[in-house]
């Protein structure tokens, strides 16, 4: 009587099978992992991407490792992801083996919209077919070819670019003051304080330590640290 009650009859047993009322209540469940994770925002300015993220650090772990928010792909792409770790990590390790293969074979730097679309792709295959259960990740990607890209993918497989996103817990909250305060336009500085701003204000109990700070732009991905990093958050 409660699992009729509940609506799903079942239908939450299997990514393949779709409710009557069209859900597939396993991808569902994975986006529920990703408003778990900790909160990350992209912000695109004239010239690039920030990504910010926030990566809580435990006192007794002695390696970091493998496990920060903020990841390299390429020499002009990176990304921020939230949701399970452990997928990140997989989606990340395939995305840099597929820019590299582009690299090596066309000689050029694959473009971000045709990376996007691969990690959206791979994500997709993962809700239809049995044996296989969606990522519970979502990522917020950025580049620069002809000019700055933030998209973002979701563990359906769904791709949107952005000007400004966030992904992660809260993200209703943090989304709302991007679309008060984000303005086309914006320079590094400025877009470097709206993503932290944001942060500030969405993850109450956040410190210096606990942030992530990266840049895409015409010069590359760089991810900020030691003094650079502490210039920008002495305000903070």
């Amino acid at each position: 009587m409660e699992i009729m009650e509940s609506g799903k009859l079942g239908y939450d047993r299997a990514i393949v099978t779709f409710s009557p009322d069209g859900r597939l209540f396993q991808v569902e469940y994975a986006r529920e992992a990703v408003k778990k994770g900790s909160l990350s925002v992209g912000v695109k300015y004239d010239e690039g991407v920030a990504l910010v993220a926030v990566r809580y650090s435990d006192a007794l772990c002695a390696q970091t490792n493998g496990n920060e928010k903020i990841q390299q792909i390429d020499d002009h792409i990176g990304a921020v992801s939230a949701g399970t770790i452990a997928d990140a990590r997989v989606l990340i390790d395939r995305a840099r083996i597929k820019a590299q293969i582009h690299r090596i074979t066309y000689e050029e730097p694959i473009d971000v919209p045709s990376l996007v679309k691969y990690i959206a792709d791979y994500k997709q295959m993962h809700t239809q077919y049995a044996g296989l259960r969606p990522m519970g990740v979502s990522f917020l990607i950025a580049g620069v070819n002809d000019r700055p890209y933030l998209f973002e993918t979701d563990p359906g497989g769904a791709m949107f670019e952005w000007k400004a996103q966030a992904i992660g817990r809260n993200t209703e909250e943090a989304r709302e003051i991007l679309e008060n305060e984000y303005r086309d336009g914006m320079n590094e500085g400025e877009a470097l304080s709206l993503a932290l701003n944001v942060i500030k204000r969405v993850e109450k109990k956040v410190t210096k330590k606990d942030i992530e700070i990266a840049l895409v732009d015409s010069k590359g991905f760089r991810e900020l640290r030691g003094k650079e990093k502490d210039a920008v958050l002495k305000k903070w």
